[in-house]
C-alpha cells in the first residue's frame, strides 16, 4: 500500500475509507487497489457482497478516471455493468482499474477484482461522463 496515494484518494472521496480501499499504485495506465474480507461486507454464508463490490470497484474506476479529466472538470459515473464471476469467502482482493476509452466527454475504464491467487471475481466495465467547469 501507498500511503500518500491512500490519503489523496481518501481525501478526494471519503467513501473510499467507509470501503476499506488501499491504493497501491496509479498512474495513466491503471489504479491498483486492495480490499479486505470482513464479516460486516458479506451477505449470506459468509460470501462478500456484491453491492459492496461494485461500490469498490465503482471508487477505484472513478480514480482512474479522474486521471484522465481535463483540468478544472470533474467526473461521474453515467453507466456501470459487474459480471459476478467467483464468489469471496476470506482473504484480501486486489482491484485493478484500467482506462478503455480517453474521449472529450466520457471516460471508459474496466476494473477487475481478483483474488490472491489471481483469480476474476468481478469485471465491472462504466463510463463516467466528464463535467466541465463553466467559466
Amino acid at each position: 500500500m501507498d500511503q500518500q496515494l491512500t490519503n489523496l484518494a481518501r481525501s478526494a472521496m471519503p467513501f473510499a475509507e467507509v470501503l476499506g480501499i488501499d491504493i497501491v499504485s496509479a498512474d495513466l495506465t491503471a489504479v491498483v487497489g486492495i480490499v479486505a474480507w470482513e464479516p460486516q461486507r458479506c451477505t449470506v454464508g459468509g460470501v462478500l457482497h456484491g453491492g459492496y463490490l461494485m461500490a469498490v470497484a465503482d471508487s477505484v474506476g472513478a480514480l482512474c478516471a479522474s486521471l484522465h479529466l481535463p483540468e478544472g472538470a470533474t467526473t461521474g459515473t453515467i453507466e456501470s455493468k459487474t459480471n459476478f464471476l467467483r464468489p469471496c469467502i476470506g482473504g484480501s482482493l486486489t482491484v485493478t482499474s484500467t482506462p478503455v476509452h480517453a474521449g472529450r466527454t466520457t471516460i471508459v475504464v474496466q476494473t477487475d477484482v481478483t483474488t490472491g491467487q489471481d483469480k476474476l471475481v468481478t469485471r465491472t466495465t462504466q463510463t463516467q461522463t466528464i463535467a466541465r467547469s463553466v467559466p
